[in-house]
């Protein structure tokens, strides 16, 4: 069976991900930086903010896929692709504040961490 409600989620994250990129090219192109960050801190943190998104959330997306071909409750995937989405844009929120956003930045931590084992879980036990 292949996953149809994972594949929804996946397409608002990938979404973001173009935004996140779009955000790290315009501020290269601002800080005339082809490589590296010249220790611009806006291009830091746009690299930053760019590069956790890559880090976690494919692991998450493959995850949660697992779990809905294995038959977790439809509710759960929701769920699962729900926090993930909210808990990545608290996360770049947060980054880009700076020491205002760590609030932010922590939620989005502890919702992507709560995503990356929830889904594990429900990938083992499935339905």
């Amino acid at each position: 069976m292949a996953p149809k409600i994972v594949a929804s989620y996946a397409l608002v994250l990938a979404v973001m991900f173009v935004v996140l990129t779009v955000r790290v090219v315009k501020q290269r192109y601002r800080a005339k930086m082809s490589l590296g960050d010249g220790g611009d801190e806006t291009l830091q943190r746009a690299i930053r903010v760019h590069g956790n998104f890559a880090e976690f959330v494919p692991f998450c997306v493959v995850l949660i896929a697992l779990a809905e071909m294995n038959g977790s409750p439809s509710w759960s995937i929701h769920v699962l692709g729900s926090v993930l989405i909210l808990a990545r844009l608290s996360h770049a929120y947060g980054i880009t504040q700076g020491m205002a956003g760590m609030t932010f930045r922590k939620y989005g931590m502890i919702g992507t961490f709560i995503v990356l084992l929830g889904a594990a879980l429900h990938a083992v036990i499935g339905g």
